[in-house]
């Protein structure tokens, strides 16, 4: 088959690839349905991220399950199934509590911009959907693979209640998904901090009340002189830079929230800055698994629509496309069809 590789800054190439195949017990096979380009993709793209050599791309998935290992128990070919970009049992003390992220049986999914993928770990990764969902659902599917979860977690993370006042910091497909999930969770006022109007636009059709183009200072100063000089009960940080971070930090009030769920690159903290903002910090790789029964659901209940954020579909051949659209800002996600 043919697949997505990389071999260095720029450089996204469509090539041959051996076909996945059974290596474990626990393996399943998908055909999937579609995949797409994630912003954290853009890190090695953008060449701030090392490779070590061609390496396949690709971590968000969903699809039709084609075969699997010996020891599967609760998928089955012919199923329509989800699962996040790491791989989990759903079974050990970490997922028990709520973390298959930090499954100790864990792999990073990076392979899935492909025809066909192998998922380790079938039965605690996967989560199967009662029926063949329609088409027009899939883009939404998808979106529960990562970015919906991910940006769920960053409101489950910072606390974000019924009522609350809220920030979002980045306006990519995460923090466009955070905004919609702090408003599901109840959140009644929604400051968005993006300068791109299209985004701007989303973000209010997912519940953002207020949009926010300053950053630095200013933009902490705007966000308290909305939030009555004091500052926001939560803040998700969906960028992973040191100026994203700090701007969380600074625009919440003290005692409230913070996530993080923006892969960090360059991040350092000042111990006496966190001391004296009396935050409560948490975040990480999202544990996408945990949300994904309840993510589904509401899909395929048509009570939400992630799939908007796919503002890109492109056939997979043509993903080297898609990469130049997102780094250069003219697409917010690239949808990729097998």
């Amino acid at each position: 088959m043919q697949g997505t590789m990389i071999y260095g800054a720029g450089d996204i190439r469509f090539e041959d690839r051996p076909e996945p195949a059974i290596t474990r017990p626990t393996d399943a096979i998908l055909r999937l349905s579609a995949t797409c380009i994630c912003g954290s993709d853009l890190w090695p793209y953008r060449g701030l991220q090392p490779i070590n050599g061609p390496t396949p791309m690709g971590h968000e998935y969903c699809g039709i399950v084609e075969e699997v290992g010996k020891d599967v128990r609760n998928i089955r070919p012919g199923q329509f199934v989800v699962g996040s970009f790491a791989t989990s049992d759903n079974n050990c003390l970490i997922c028990q509590n709520g973390y298959q992220s930090s499954c100790i049986q864990r792999e990073f999914m990076s392979a899935a911009q492909a025809p066909f993928l192998r998922v380790p770990l079938a039965d605690g990764t996967l989560v199967a959907t009662t029926d063949l969902p329609p088409g027009q659902l899939i883009p939404s599917l998808l979106a529960t693979s990562d970015v919906l979860g991910t940006g769920w977690f960053a409101a489950d993370a910072a606390s974000v209640k019924p009522g609350a006042t809220v920030v979002v910091v980045g306006d990519g497909a995460v923090g466009l998904l955070a905004i919609l999930s702090a408003k599901q969770m109840g959140a009644e006022r929604i400051i968005a901090m993006s300068r791109y109007e299209s985004r701007q636009k989303l973000a209010r059709e997912f519940g953002a009340t207020d949009i926010v183009t300053e950053r630095g200072d200013e933009g902490i100063a705007r966000i308290k002189d909305l939030m009555n000089g004091i500052g926001a009960d939560s803040a998700l940080e969906c960028v992973g830079t040191q100026e994203s971070m700090l701007q969380a930090i600074r625009s919440t009030r003290p005692g409230g929230f913070v996530s993080y769920v923006g892969v960090p690159h360059g991040v350092a903290l000042d111990g006496a800055g966190l001391f004296f903002a009396q935050v409560h910090l948490h975040g990480g790789p999202a544990p996408v698994r945990r949300y994904l029964p309840y993510l589904i659901d509401l899909v395929l209940k048509e009570k939400i629509n992630p799939g908007k954020v796919f503002d890109l579909t492109l056939p997979l051949d043509q993903v080297a496309d898609g990469y130049r659209a997102m780094d250069e800002r003219r697409a917010i996600k690239t949808l990729l069809q097998p």
